[in-house]
């Protein structure tokens, strides 16, 4: 298959630079290839908005300096100033396309505050922002003949220079990706002048997570195998409100935002511990919140805490959060008189692909935005719903760039994919014992806070989960299952490795050996 742009996942990233790059050339091609159903992406599950400036009360300058605290120093500034103040710009374009946010009685923006933000700015559709956002994205895309999408096709590797025998230049150069017909087994290639990875984040690699099952850093993996530069990847940010469910797996998230309406955290004695950690008490930076939980959850040996509602005002709560007070009432928790049991999972990673100011990778023709990218705008810890933002304006840089530049169709002859001599795998079983024994290692190892030797020990028993793994993948036929896994071994080693490089804590990054 051949195509001007390949885009590699459908959340808000993709489909942003999707619209508009097929809008702008209504001759040129657009396929988006997404693993599970279209709509499926980290993005459906964004509970809490778009961190936007909308009203006189605040101002660019009040949200660059809470972003750059949230931060900790490792900011690009350049990139922070520049994102903040293109945020109402991106926000237009998404109300021309069809996205609902909610709206007081005065006809203005219903806004949210979130932890770390010093004012009301969160643009929000109820708790399902992303799920919206994501909505309106795909029936634009849907209008737009040169835009094909792909369900249920995974894209294995990227295709670069090591592919092609007959390549001269030294320079490395993406020409597109191999990818795997999820439905009939094959496996075909995609060539592609541009290609954008826009693939979402790694929450999976650790088993609690609040990110759906297809989070398992497939963009940064391929990325890292193609030789693009990975950065920041020791910074993973738990969510600190996840619900908490006995058998782990991915959690559902309790959004920030409730803490926001003035929810409080207790442990099971009922006393409310945040004001002794930070005097934001619950409003503090997630990083904080999540360490403060973790070092009462040490203390007491429970599994989680608890965030206590039930003095707020339910009416306003319901109304505000009917998809979170509907999942609670489906594990028997009302919270009008029932605390809500949570726990910290894995929700973002502020590292990733390292890109430039124009969403480009190390790598020529390969572009990167989203989650799985590194801007620079987070810093050592991502301030809350600057996310979708970050999507949004990188997208439209990417498109920027791309519409300036010669469309010159490649002229490279790219081999098949090779699986000579492999059998189908009958060893699925050795696939989920190796996933929750990296799982497990990942949680117990190089969690929320972290040291050295836990460290080393980690890469010790990396290195036999990933031998046996590239074992079975050079003898096996590809499956997901199996790319997937060989993925999140690959994020794990360089989140491993990166926090070990990492001699002061910032931010995310808690190291009891830098102190």
């Amino acid at each position: 298959m051949t195509t001007d742009y390949l885009v590699i996942g459908s959340g808000v990233a993709g489909l942003t630079f999707a619209v508009k790059i097929a809008e702008k050339f209504p001759e040129r091609t657009v396929v988006i290839v997404t693993k599970s159903f279209e709509d499926e992406s980290n993005t459906k599950y964004a509970q809490g908005g778009v961190a936007i400036v909308s009203n006189k009360e605040d101002s660019f300058k009040k949200h660059i300096k809470d972003t750059l605290i949230a931060g900790d120093g490792l900011c690009d500034k350049e990139v922070v100033e520049m994102v903040v103040k293109e945020g109402p710009d991106r926000l237009k374009e998404l109300l021309l396309w069809g996205a609902n946010f909610d709206v007081n009685d005065s006809g203005k923006f219903d806004l949210g505050k979130e932890g770390g933000h010093s004012e009301y700015r969160i643009i929000h559709h109820k708790d399902i922002t992303g799920f919206e956002i994501e909505r309106a994205l795909l029936t634009k895309v849907h209008q737009l003949d040169n835009v094909t999408i792909l369900p249920h096709h995974f894209a294995i590797d990227l295709v670069t220079n090591h592919h092609i025998e007959e390549n001269e230049t030294n320079t490395l150069r993406c020409y597109g990706a191999y990818v795997l017909d999820q439905n009939s087994g094959s496996i075909f290639t995609i060539k592609a002048n541009n290609t954008l990875l826009a693939s979402g984040g790694i929450g999976c690699v650790y088993g609690h997570t609040t990110n759906p099952v297809i989070a398992t850093g497939d963009g940064i993996a391929m990325a890292y195998r193609a030789k693009a530069r990975i950065k920041d990847m020791e910074f993973v940010q738990f969510h600190p409100t996840a619900l908490y469910e006995a058998k782990g797996e991915s959690s559902f998230l309790i959004s920030e935002a409730v803490r926001g309406f003035g929810a409080y955290l207790r442990n099971k004695e009922g006393y409310r511990f945040m004001p002794d950690y930070d005097e934001r008490a619950e409003l503090a930076s997630r990083d904080i919140v999540s360490q403060s939980i973790d070092n009462e959850l040490k203390k007491s040996g429970e599994a989680h805490v608890y965030l206590d509602c039930t003095h707020l005002d339910m009416d306003a709560f319901i109304d505000h959060f009917p998809n979170i007070y509907q999942k609670c009432l489906e594990h028997h928790i009302d919270i009008k008189t029932d605390w809500i049991p949570v726990v910290p999972a894995s929700h973002y990673v502020c590292g990733g692909i390292k890109v430039n100011k124009k969403g480009k990778t190390t790598i020529d023709n390969l572009y990167a935005c989203g989650e799985c990218s590194r801007t620079g705008l987070h810093g050592a810890n991502r301030l809350a719903s600057n996310s979708l933002l970050e999507a949004l304006v990188y997208a439209h840089n990417i498109y920027k760039n791309l519409a300036k530049k010669d469309n010159n169709p490649l002229d490279v002859n790219i081999p098949d994919w090779n699986d000579e001599g492999t059998s189908i795998p009958k060893e699925h079983i050795l696939i989920q014992h190796n996933l929750k024994q990296l799982q497990a290692l990942m949680r117990d190892y190089v969690g929320i806070v972290r040291s050295n030797k836990r460290l080393k020990r980690a890469i010790k028993h990396l290195d036999l989960i990933y031998e046996e793994v590239e074992d079975l993948y050079k003898e096996s036929k590809i499956t997901t299952s199996l790319c997937e896994l060989r993925n999140m071994i690959n994020v794990a080693h360089l989140i491993i490795r990166q926090s070990l490089d990492r001699t002061e804590n910032k931010g995310g990054y808690y190291n009891v050996d830098n102190l």
